[in-house]
């Protein structure tokens, strides 16, 4: 088997699911014809077996004739090996067809939504981006397994067709008649299922994010009462779910009843036209067993080309939800080419200027504004901001994401190991986590964990209280190093006495490194070595924290109102 997923998965067509299916199918071509040649193997050998039993009867049993029947036999035999490696293989191929597309699919999406970063929540529910991971994934990788399956039906239906002819003109026609006809009368049946699938996967896409919602919000939901609100909202959009999930149930209901009802009539239809025309001597006794046999297998490969149709429309249905994504551009595109900046941090919309190794405070009378300055520093926003004169529309992302680190108040805390969670350093990443949880008085936090550093998260962190993960968030962040570190209140959800303690240790811990703090707290901005105060967006004054309580009192008005 291939190991998976890929290296490099390539870049997919986003013009339209037709052709996204088309790419993945492209992109996996060898194995693509590996399996639909093991398929057609597969399914041939199963369509000889029928005039292979035919002639059996007919010069061995009926001429009683032992080596005729022994030669048939063994072709029998030999017919049915072939068919079981050709099986396994076919079955493997498949298998890493389904794979292959379910994975590069996983692959060019992952790698879109963090290419888009702060863009994709903005873009995008949770709940559309969580289902192309769980159901359209297995719905696009499903297209592909058919392949091999249903090449095997096409090839299998025109071999009997051509040997039915062969045999006996009118039963030819029969079933090659027979076979477009029940197509014909089964395709109706799909644009239904087609509707009604997509319509369900957008109610599934919208009720998971809802439950994300709720979730991360229980807290709030419980302190304020909303709880039975909430849940009402979510019963009646399950229910839906669930009526749209009814819905899709009874189309395929329909259709499997079809699948069934119409190949039995066609095998009814052979077997009693060529018992006729055996009674009439047109046609042997063998050759009506095979006829008969020839009808039962029809019934396999048709039902393989309904089911195709079936999943080839799932998979459409699922292409379009992927190339949603795909097709949605980050707000900032990134055009720039200067892998390089030092110096000055300006934001000129604001007047802010952040001097290199020192820690600046950011004091906003409206916290809209301390956050707005914070995503244009970062540029997670766009904004006329130069790092040592260079403007950051020229950085490359990348660059920009290298040298500036905006930990702000969405910053979570995720599931698995917590030191794999904190640690994002090299060699001294044992050094430096210590001395960042020194740092942000998380300290003890690790100490109560039974496994301490190896202690398993839950999702989101669910086991820590707010002023925990926060402290916490804190320290990954320190951790991290930057050139450029932008916190947004990284202590508005501890005590005092804690926060206290965390500025005193911020200060010495980003010593001689380029800090921005966006925050009210005395406690916070005593230490800051220079404090600029925020109000309708530009900086109206600007100095130490006490120089600044002396001389400006709308800054004073504001911190102290922050202390009480």
């Amino acid at each position: 088997m291939r190991s998976f997923p890929v290296s490099d998965p390539g870049v997919p067509d986003r013009r339209s699911p037709a052709r996204y299916l088309l790419w993945a199918a492209r992109a996996q071509l060898a194995t693509m014809l590996g399996g639909a040649a093991w398929g057609v193997l597969w399914m041939v050998t199963q369509a000889l077996m029928p005039a292979t039993i035919g002639r059996a009867i007919d010069e061995g049993v009926t001429a009683k004739n032992t080596d005729a029947l022994l030669l048939w036999s063994g072709v029998l035999l030999a017919l049915g090996a072939v068919q079981a490696v050709a099986g396994v293989m076919r079955h493997r191929f498949a298998v890493s067809n389904w794979l292959g597309a379910a994975f590069r699919t996983v692959q060019v999406t992952s790698r879109h939504a963090a290419h888009l970063g702060a863009t994709l929540p903005k873009r995008l529910a949770t709940g559309e981006v969580i289902s192309v991971g769980i159901a359209d994934v297995s719905h696009i990788g499903g297209a592909m397994e058919i392949t091999a399956r249903g090449s095997g039906a096409v090839v299998a239906i025109v071999l009997v067709g051509a040997i039915l002819l062969f045999t006996s003109l009118p039963l030819g026609l029969i079933v090659l008649i027979g076979v477009p006809v029940m197509a014909a009368l089964v395709a109706p049946m799909l644009r239904p299922l087609h509707h009604a699938q997509r319509h369900q996967r957008d109610l599934q896409g919208e009720l998971a994010t809802r439950s994300g919602d709720i979730v991360s919000g229980l807290r709030v939901l419980r302190g304020i009462g909303g709880e039975k609100v909430f849940s009402d909202r979510y019963r009646e959009e399950s229910q839906a779910v669930r009526t749209a999930g009814v819905r899709v149930a009874r189309s395929e209901s329909f259709l499997e009843g079809a699948q069934v009802l119409l190949p039995g009539l066609l095998v009814a239809l052979v077997t009693w036209i060529g018992a006729r025309f055996a009674l009439a001597g047109h046609i042997t006794v063998g050759q009506l067993v095979s006829f008969y046999g020839y009808s039962v297998f029809l019934v396999e490969p048709m039902r393989t080309l309904t089911e195709a149709a079936d999943r080839l429309i799932k998979a459409h249905v699922a292409a379009r939800r992927v190339i949603r994504i795909l097709a949605t551009e980050p707000e900032l595109p990134d055009e720039g080419t200067a892998t390089e900046a030092t110096g000055d941090l300006v934001d000129e919309a604001s007047g802010l200027t952040v001097r290199p190794g020192r820690l600046t405070a950011v004091a906003a009378a409206s916290p809209e504004d301390a956050q707005a300055i914070a995503d244009r520093l970062g540029r997670f926003s766009d904004g006329a901001v130069t790092w040592g004169g260079v403007p950051l529309r020229e950085l490359t992302l990348p660059a920009v994401r290298e040298g500036v680190l905006v930990a702000d108040t969405g910053a979570r805390l995720f599931s698995g190991r917590l030191r794999d969670e904190l640690v994002v350093t090299g060699d001294d990443s044992d050094r430096v986590l210590r001395d960042a949880l020194q740092a942000a008085c998380a300290t003890d936090i690790v100490e109560e964990l039974p496994d301490g550093l190896d202690a398993e998260v839950a999702e989101g962190g669910r086991e820590f209280s707010g002023g925990q993960q926060q402290r916490l968030k804190l320290a990954r962040a320190l951790v991290a190093d930057p050139e450029v570190l932008i916190l947004v209140e990284p202590t508005s959800a501890v005590d005092a006495h804690t926060e206290a303690r965390i500025a005193g240790r911020l200060a010495g811990f980003r010593r001689g490194r380029t800090t921005v703090v966006c925050t009210t707290s005395p406690l916070v901005l005593d230490w800051a070595d220079q404090v600029a105060f925020v109000e309708s967006g530009r900086v109206t004054a600007a100095g130490t924290h006490r120089d600044l309580l002396a001389a400006a009192p709308r800054y004073a008005a504001t911190v102290t109102r922050e202390e009480e």
